[in-house]
């Protein structure tokens, strides 16, 4: 148990920013928008997140600037999928790109600088429980967020009328309009929403895991919180088990690395990505037998109320 503990806390920390991402991308998916650029709004996260820290010294602001750029970089891809009719997948490759080249750009006098960022907080009472609270209660206070996050996003799917909406609109947007559901508005808000939410967990990597800003910091979590979102079924609290899966995956080979195998470490650096693979193919046979649910059905579809009058 003295060797669990530590791994099962790492876990639920090396999770929080693919759960955040995750979560971003499960509320821009079930309003019918699919955004693939959630790894370079990531990276745009992580950047002015750890550059408002630097300049400001406060992660609180910083965190609040990532949420910002996340919103305004999604803001670009919901312009050019709802309004424009762009090809989603191409638009949000493209975020991606630019997302890696900017904040490749614009941080390059900030390397090798560090800032003060969050630190954990032990919660009383809570923290004191045995084994649930050294995992759960003794984080930072982003974890503790992501906690009410999944909780809120749950409820506000399933039990509002808000939330039914904007199942509504992603189920399908023909049938939303028809009883006076604004399509638009719906997508533009989620997805925007959704990008601010995702930059956020690129933001956790420098401000609150790292203290500092590394070129590609995010590492393909971005892809793997777009794969999690069908791991999960479109569904926040399988969305955090499967984050903290992906997030324990990473610790322990950090420990198998730390404890000295013989193994190569390239190898083990791969174990999380190994396991991605696994699921997508898991999942893909699963869909193949009819299993797979969940999915909006307008998901990736453009809506013209022209073309439907």
């Amino acid at each position: 148990m003295d060797i669990l503990i530590p791994i099962l806390a790492a876990a639920v920390r090396s999770g929080t920013p693919i759960l955040y991402a995750t979560l971003g991308e499960i509320l821009t998916e079930k309003a019918g928008v699919l955004n693939l650029g959630i790894e370079g709004i990531m990276l745009l996260g992580a950047f002015s997140g750890f550059a408002t820290t630097f300049a400001t010294g406060s992660p609180w602001i910083g965190l609040g600037v990532a949420f910002l750029v996340g919103v305004a970089a999604a803001a670009i891809h919901a312009v050019l999928c709802v309004s424009l009719g762009a090809n989603q997948v191409v638009s949000g490759l493209a975020i991606t790109m630019f997302g890696t080249g900017a904040s490749a750009l614009l941080g390059r006098d900030l390397i090798g600088k560090t800032i003060q960022g969050l630190s954990p907080v032990h919660l009383p009472l809570l923290g004191d429980i045995p084994v649930l609270g050294p995992v759960l209660f003794r984080q930072d206070p982003l974890v503790y967020l992501s906690f009410f996050l999944v909780a809120g996003i749950w409820f506000f799917l399933s039990s509002t009328r808000p939330g039914l909406s904007l199942r509504a609109v992603g189920e399908s947007p023909q049938s939303a309009e028809s009883v006076g559901l604004s399509v638009a508005r719906t997508r533009y808000l989620y997805t925007l929403l959704g990008g601010g939410i995702a930059a956020v967990g690129g933001a956790y990597l420098s401000v609150v895991t790292s203290h500092m800003w590394v070129e590609r910091m995010t590492a393909g979590r971005g892809w793997i919180a777009i794969a999690l979102v069908i791991f999960g079924i479109w569904h926040p609290l399988r969305a955090a088990f499967g984050s903290y899966l992906f997030g324990g995956v990473g610790a322990l080979q950090l420990r198998i690395q730390a404890a000295g195998t013989r193994v190569p470490a390239p190898l083990l650096l791969m174990l999380p990505y190994i396991l991605t693979i696994v699921v997508l193919v898991f999942i893909a046979v699963r869909k193949g037998k009819g299993v797979l649910l969940g999915a909006p059905a307008g998901l990736g579809q453009h809506f013209n109320r022209e073309e439907r009058e």
